[in-house]
């Protein structure tokens, strides 16, 4: 099974050399890594090329944000399967990728744990992030997965379709909602540390980011799940976030 992992990546020249290096150091060998620059004006793309590796292809040009990128891995991609991961993260070590691909041995979709790290030179961890096995209740209890541990095969990915883009911030997790609901696929969860993300990227820039991340949960609820105009979940996602932290 070819597993394919695109990233996204923007004037990353600072730390997307530890995510391709963790990359490359996957013993799983049937892999891809797809680079979707958004024409970067610093090194990065120079960065990516010095590695000189045929698992690695860079695509450059202008783009319209992450999750426009994200749509256009998911039309490039050559694996049997799938999963995004950001260009400030890292694999855990050096059988994340093949935990993933065991797991979709038997199953649709997997997803597993994350640590995230104040950096990547000393992993200081500031938040575990553990998911816990996926039920029918889960999205109305305000529980998701990490989207950078979320594998899925490439008929998931064909049904699925692209990130809606209206959903902004939250449009990660409106795919994620619509990957694991809409169809009753094989779910699987790994119960591992996948995934070394780096907070201060956009996708963990504070109140403000987090609170526009739950009004567009919330829509997507909705509009999927019958949700009413304030659900459970609203208030759910915030309180699962709390006993992760690590002071």
């Amino acid at each position: 099974m070819k597993i394919s992992v695109v990233m996204v990546s923007f004037n990353s020249e600072k730390t997307i050399g530890f995510t391709i290096e963790s990359f490359l150091e996957q013993r799983y060998t049937d892999k891809e890594m797809l680079v979707i620059d958004g024409a970067s004006n610093d090194r990065t793309v120079q960065i990516v090329r010095a590695f000189q590796s045929d698992a690695i292809r860079i695509f450059s040009e202008p783009d319209r944000g992450i999750y426009d990128a994200m749509n256009k891995g998911l039309r490039l991609f050559k694996g049997d399967a799938v999963g995004f991961i950001g260009s400030d993260d890292t694999f855990h070590n050096r059988d994340s990728l093949s935990l993933i691909a065991a797991g979709l041995e038997n199953a649709d979709i997997v997803y597993g744990d994350e640590h995230m790290v104040r950096d990547h030179f000393n992993k200081k961890i500031i938040r575990l992030w553990k998911s816990g096995t996926y039920h029918s209740r889960s999205f109305a209890l305000g529980w998701m997965p990490p989207h950078t541990t979320f594998y899925i095969r490439r008929h998931v990915a064909d049904s699925t379709g692209e990130f809606d883009l209206s959903y902004d911030m939250g449009s990660d997790y409106d795919y994620i909602l619509r990957a694991m609901t809409l169809k009753p696929y094989r779910v699987q969860y790994i119960p591992e540390i996948l995934i070394d993300f780096q907070l201060g990227g956009t996708s963990s820039n504070g109140l403000a980011g987090a609170f526009r991340q739950n009004i567009a949960a919330l829509r997507a609820r909705r509009r999927h799940m019958g949700a009413p105009a304030l659900d459970m979940a609203f208030f759910l996602k915030w309180a699962r976030k709390i006993p992760q932290f690590r002071l």
